[in-house]
């Protein structure tokens, strides 16, 4: 079986030179509305990749957008009733409106009526009428999310929907990490699509080697060595449509309803958790250069790499010496506390 991370553009570069003896477990799933795949290695790899199959498959009936049947289909048709809902369910929508607190509402799991308006949902691409934009922006405010922790319900206003897409699979990789931990494996690697997570080092205690992709379609911008981390990457090349001559990408800024147009062009994140760094590599894209600053300053516990449209690499002192350029002279600023 092929191991390959799509996302990343082939970020497992391990496989290239050899991992020692000890062979992977190979596994690739669809779920989430991802290919999948999870590479643990050693004697109990088969048994926690069939183990963390089934984990996934489970999560995704508590989450998808689009089953009317899950919790998030549910609360989504409660028209403002109270809905009850899993308590894993209801850890992660506190989680992702933690973030959105945060974050100050760059991250915002209300958005998801404007992302089908603009067609990402069904792939059938449009620029939607500013009025109808208007409209839709007064339902997108994560803070008007109620939870209810006692019955563990979650109340959501007539005409409003969430999306868990930006903090899912990312909560779904620290979910087969966890997994593949207690059953005894101690060196992983996971792309849930993009999504990159590692469990320890590679098996001849090595750091993995994850290569981050230049948003300009020039190949890689460089290789980050990881270990133990979660590294996810968002970027307005991952999905996008063109028209009158402009690329409109998916990832949109709730203010205003439209692709976001910060100056950064990709948003990596690095730290233990894949949930965080999942719901974060959204937010700093959103928020750019500047602010995504301010918010690693105020907010600790993750570091960032951003290539911004211009061709300019920033990156924090943390991973700064766990990158490598793939180009010979490349300018890169590093930022400390």
């Amino acid at each position: 079986m092929l191991w390959r991370i799509p996302v990343l553009a082939a970020a497992l570069l391990c496989l290239l030179a050899g991992c020692g003896q000890t062979e992977p477990a190979p596994v690739t799933v669809f779920a989430m509305d991802t290919m999948m795949e999870l590479m643990p290695y050693g004697p109990h790899g088969e048994e926690a990749g069939a183990q963390a199959v089934t984990r996934l498959q489970e999560l995704e009936k508590l989450l998808s957008v689009t089953a009317e049947d899950s919790d998030i289909g549910r609360i989504n048709h409660s028209q403002g009733t109270p809905v009850a809902v899993d308590g894993e369910t209801f850890a992660l929508l506190k989680a992702a409106l933690e973030l959105g607190e945060r974050t100050g509402g760059a991250l915002d799991i209300t958005i998801y009526p404007v992302i089908r308006a603009w067609g990402f949902t069904t792939d059938s691409f449009q620029v939607p009428e500013e009025k109808e934009l208007e409209k839709l922006l007064d339902k997108v405010d994560y803070q008007a999310v109620q939870l209810d922790g006692e019955g563990q319900t979650v109340t959501l206003p007539a005409g409003m929907e969430l999306d868990l897409g930006s903090v899912a699979k990312g909560y779904a990789g620290d979910q087969v990490i966890a997994l593949f931990r207690e059953a005894g494996v101690t060196s992983a690697i996971i792309s849930l699509g993009g999504n990159v997570q590692t469990l320890g080092a590679r098996p001849d205690g090595t750091p993995w080697r994850v290569a981050v992709r230049d948003p300009s379609g020039a190949g890689l911008a460089g290789v980050l060595e990881v270990t133990d981390r979660a590294v996810v990457t968002s970027g307005g090349y991952e999905r996008y449509f063109e028209a009158d001559g402009e690329r409109y990408w998916h990832i949109l800024d709730p203010k205003t309803g439209c692709p976001a147009r910060s100056g950064v062009a990709s948003a990596t994140v690095v730290g233990e958790s894949g949930l965080v760094c999942d719901g974060l590599s959204t937010a700093l894209f959103i928020l750019g250069a500047e602010k995504a600053e301010a918010l690693w300053r105020a907010m600790g516990g993750f570091d960032y790499l951003l290539i911004g449209e211009d061709g300019s690499v920033t990156i924090t002192s943390g991973i700064a010496d766990q990158f490598q350029a793939a180009e010979d002279g490349l300018a890169v600023t590093v930022v400390t506390q």
